[in-house]
Order: structure tokens, then C-alpha cells, then sequence
């Protein structure tokens, strides 16, 4: 390609694992395979950029496979099903996943021995039966920290060990669209608030004061016309016109706000004609996963895109980001996770990626991963029918 620095060597193609045909517009960097990858089924990433720099030159292995957690049930195949939160004690990690109409929370050491487990019960309204929980995850905010349950009856809000329930807010089945199920999905926290997306398209926006359990519902943002999939969210650090909130739906569409009193709108990304699982935010620029196997990398501000990724064969599931690495996690249906690291050029202002792992969890979905640490020294995996949590640590 003209203009273009080959990147690495390509290796053979295999039958098992063939490279996807460049898509439609943009600019085609080149097919790198990853040879660190079990060579029955090399993967295969391609880049393709709007900034000069999309390049993926990792020459040895980053991270080893450690001791995984056993889990007493299988996780459910949801999308961004699977929630750190670093403990106090060291070396402790407390993962929540969905299973079904349960949450599963457990404690675990660096070696994988599980410290502490429970399940956590969704009982909502005055059914006889459980409804089913679509996610769970922890915010942090800055004045302390709750774990947030949705499911198909309303949003569940408990102190972060899941001891005691705070609050609760049932969902309003006037506001679903005929002949769809009525569900939460997508959580975030911004400041002192609490998002969560509805299968309306509607997002519920939650004040929750430093103490006690006076929550309440102070605004709503209806800007999606179709159910909410994912919402990321940064701290603003107080400047103007700042995008700190991002919600996705599964038209694709992305909404990108200004958190505060009241909600400001920044702009829209349009759709891809595909849904979009996962969303990041870091620094200003907006990482979204794809059904289609796409990353895409976009200006927060302007919803300008910067990069696009051909970094999965089949739908991703869930992305996460190490804020002080720039780390950005992709886990897909596939089977493969990939580690990318983001920067900024000082001189160009232009987000530059860098391909830097691929692990193949064998013949598993992966719906479930999540850097352990802010620094990205050490992430999780989980997957449909897996009864464990895979942890890898950098070597």
C-alpha cells in the first residue's frame, strides 16, 4: 500500500481462521498475524486507520496464564458479564458475574483460592419466581462504592459486598415497546451519579448522596429510540464542555454527554447497521466493540473516528480499559481476547493504536473480561459454560 510501513510478516492463512475482507471506506493498513497464537488458528487483525500510526509490533508475550477460580455455576452468555473491584487487603480481587437469577460475588487470592462466595438473589415485585439479572457491576464513586443489579423487573442498588439493598427502582412496563421484554442493561457512574440504560432506549439517571439510602431519580434521557447495550463513563475533572457519558444501543448508535444537573447532549455517532455490545472511555476518545468483529476509535467531542479494527471473526462481548496504561481489553465470541494499547501523538492531537496480545481461550464465547488494576498488569476472563475464571498476570 502506498504510503503504508509494512507492519510484520504475514503468516499463512489456515482454514480454521481465515482473515476478514477489508470492509467499506477507510484506509487499509495491512492483515498482521499474530504468531503467538496456537498455530492450528492464527488470528488475524487488521487496521484499518484515518491517522498515520495503526501498528501492531509485540515481539514477545506480555502475559502468563495463572491459577484460575473455580465458580460453583456456569456464567450466562451476556455481554460484559463480569465486574472487578480490587480489594482492600492485598493481593484480593472480588468478581461479580450473572448466572441466570443470580449473582455469583467472590473473593480471591493472587494464587486463585477463593476467600469468600456467595449468591446474590434478584427478588424483585410480588412474582413467585426470580426474574433473570442482565448485569451486574460495581460504581465507584468518589464517596463510596455499590454494587448495581439489573434485570428484567427493575434495578437493584446494594452496599458493595451485597450485604444490604439500598434502593430499588421497578421498571415502568408502559414505557416497553410491544412484544419486547421489559429489562435494564448498561451501568455506569459519573460523579455522584448512576446510569443505567433501559430496554426503551431510555437512560435512567440516579443522585446518590455520600451516605444512607436516598437515591433518587433525577432525570431521564431518552435520546435512544431502541434498548440501551452498554454506557462508559470518565471523571470530567470539572471542565467545560467536557464528554464524560457514553451510551450505546443496538442500533449502534452512540450518544455522548455532559454529566451534571442536568444531562447535556454532545452529539451522535451514527450506527454501522449493527448493534454495539461494549463501550470505553478514556481521555476523550471513545473505544466501541461491534457485532461485526469491529473496534472503532473515536473522538469524543466531535465523534470523529479515528481508527478502525477488524480485531474479532465474530461479535464482541466485552471491552475494558486500564486507565493509567491506556490498556484497551477486547473479548469476542470467537474465542480470542486482544490487548491494544491507546496514545495520543503530542504533536498531532491523533489517537495511535498498537496491537500488543491475543490469547485464544479454547472453545469458549467469551461474554466476560475485565483489567484487575488500573495499570493493566493483570485481567479476567469468563465464558459460556466455563465453570472458572481464567486470570492472566503480565510475565
Amino acid at each position: 500500500m502506498r504510503g503504508l510501513t509494512d507492519l510484520t510478516e504475514a503468516a499463512p492463512a489456515s482454514p480454521c481462521c481465515k482473515p476478514r475482507p477489508p470492509c467499506v471506506g477507510g484506509t487499509l493498513a495491512r492483515v498482521v498475524w499474530n504468531r503467538r497464537l496456537p498455530p492450528r488458528c492464527p488470528s488475524a487483525v487488521l487496521l484499518r486507520k484515518s491517522t498515520p500510526q495503526a501498528r501492531s509490533v509485540s515481539t514477545h508475550r506480555m502475559y502468563r496464564r495463572e491459577q484460575p477460580v473455580p465458580l460453583r455455576s456456569c456464567p450466562a452468555a451476556l455481554c460484559n458479564n463480569l465486574s472487578v473491584l480490587p480489594l482492600p487487603a492485598p493481593g484480593l480481587t472480588q468478581f461479580a458475574l450473572v448466572h441466570g437469577p443470580s449473582v455469583q460475588l467472590l473473593s480471591a487470592t493472587p494464587d486463585g483460592l477463593p476467600v469468600s462466595q456467595r449468591q446474590l438473589q434478584a427478588k424483585e415485585g410480588t412474582g413467585l419466581s426470580y426474574p433473570l439479572i442482565t448485569q451486574a457491576y460495581w460504581c465507584v464513586l468518589p464517596f463510596r462504592v455499590l454494587l448495581v443489579l439489573t434485570s428484567q423487573r427493575g434495578i437493584q442498588i446494594y452496599e458493595s459486598d451485597g450485604s444490604v439493598m439500598v434502593y430499588w427502582h421497578a421498571l415502568d412496563s408502559g414505557h416497553a415497546p410491544p412484544a419486547q421484554s421489559l429489562f435494564a442493561r448498561g451501568i455506569a457512574a459519573s460523579g455522584h451519579y448512576i446510569c443505567v440504560g433501559t430496554c426503551s432506549g431510555r437512560v435512567l439517571v440516579f443522585d446518590v448522596p455520600a451516605k444512607g439510602p436516598n437515591i433518587v431519580l433525577s432525570e431521564e434521557l431518552d435520546e435512544h429510540q431502541v434498548p440501551v447495550t452498554d454506557i462508559a463513563a470518565e471523571p470530567a475533572q470539572g471542565q467545560d464542555c467536557v464528554a464524560d457519558v457514553v451510551t450505546a444501543d443496538d442500533s449502534g448508535l452512540l450518544c455522548v454527554w455532559k454529566s451534571g444537573p442536568e444531562f447535556k447532549l454532545l452529539t451522535r455517532i451514527s450506527g454501522f447497521e449493527t448493534p454495539c455490545p461494549s463501550i470505553q472511555l478514556w481521555q476523550g476518545t471513545i473505544a466501541a466493540g461491534y457485532g461485526d468483529g469491529q473496534i472503532r476509535i473515536f473522538e469524543a467531542s466531535s465523534g470523529a473516528l479515528h481508527v478502525q479494527i477488524n480485531a474479532h471473526g465474530r461479535a464482541i462481548c466485552a471491552l475494558d480499559l486500564a486507565p493509567e496504561a491506556g490498556k484497551l481489553l477486547s473479548g469476542a465470541e470467537d474465542s480470542f481476547v486482544h490487548i491494544w494499547k491507546l496514545s495520543r501523538n503530542p504533536d498531532s492531537g491523533c489517537i495511535e493504536v498498537e496491537h500488543c496480545y491475543g490469547e485464544c481461550v479454547t472453545d469458549t464465547q467469551v461474554y466476560g473480561a475485565r483489567f484487575c488494576d488500573p495499570q493493566g498488569s493483570s485481567f479476567a476472563v469468563i465464558g459460556y459454560d466455563l465453570a472458572e475464571i481464567l486470570r492472566y498476570s503480565c510475565v
